[in-house]
């Protein structure tokens, strides 16, 4: 399969209609190789817009909504970002091309192993991946991010995120319920003001807050 087509094909034919327009992300895009984040036998599919299914159940997302994601944070290079639930390590490959350092939590440990091999594989190295849960303070010591990222919906963002958020940082995540789930950018104006862009409304689903439910279900990080 030609890969660099296909990778071409999707950001002309998926990205950009669905007004991803950063150059900068949109050249990472076309350069990243997302065949070396899937499964084999779903290479042949990896450019295609659809969710993809991780070995532990839970899904990839399909490109045009991590991009449209990524978009919404306004990376740069001196940014500091905090990925909740690691996946495959797509994203994170993606915002580490556009940021300083990235460090992406994921409670599953066999999971996150494949995404450090998948991040090594194609000589990413500023990345940390850690097995833990991103809503536990006991995850963080007094870090603080310019950008946090969470690729899946959730019921609300969690007080322990809006702690570690930056003065002027962005979160972006998916809001809601079913049927209808709104991604949107939540800006720390100052210490208890956090202004909040409504970007697009989607049905992805939840975030898996615990093991038993990623092994029992096919949710997404």
């Amino acid at each position: 399969m030609d890969f660099e087509r296909a990778r071409y094909n999707m950001v002309e034919q998926q990205i950009r209609p669905w007004d991803v327009l950063d150059f900068k992300l949109l050249d990472v895009l076309g350069e990243l190789p997302r065949e070396e984040f899937v499964s084999e036998s779903q290479k042949s599919y990896a450019y295609a817009d659809t969710h993809l299914t991780l070995p532990n159940r839970s899904l990839m997302l399909e490109p045009k909504i991590v991009a449209r994601l990524i978009q919404a944070l306004d990376l740069q290079e001196t940014d500091n970002v905090l990925e909740i639930g690691t996946g495959s390590g797509y994203a994170a490959a993606i915002m580490a091309k556009m940021a300083r350092h990235v460090t992406t939590l994921d409670i599953d440990a066999e999971q996150s192993e494949r995404a450090v091999q998948n991040l090594k594989r194609i000589g990413i190295e500023n990345v940390t991946c850690k097995v833990q849960d991103g809503f536990d303070t006991a995850a963080y010591k007094g870090e603080t991010y310019q950008a946090i990222y969470v690729g899946a919906a959730i019921h609300q963002v969690p007080d322990v995120l809006r702690n570690i958020l930056a003065i002027g940082g962005r979160l972006v995540t998916v809001i809601g319920e079913p049927p209808v789930k709104r991604a949107i950018l939540f800006t720390r104006e100052k210490d208890d003001n956090f202004s909040r862009k409504v970007l697009f409304d989607t049905n992805i689903p939840n975030l898996v807050e615990d093991l038993h439910s990623l092994r029992q279900s096919s949710f997404v990080f």
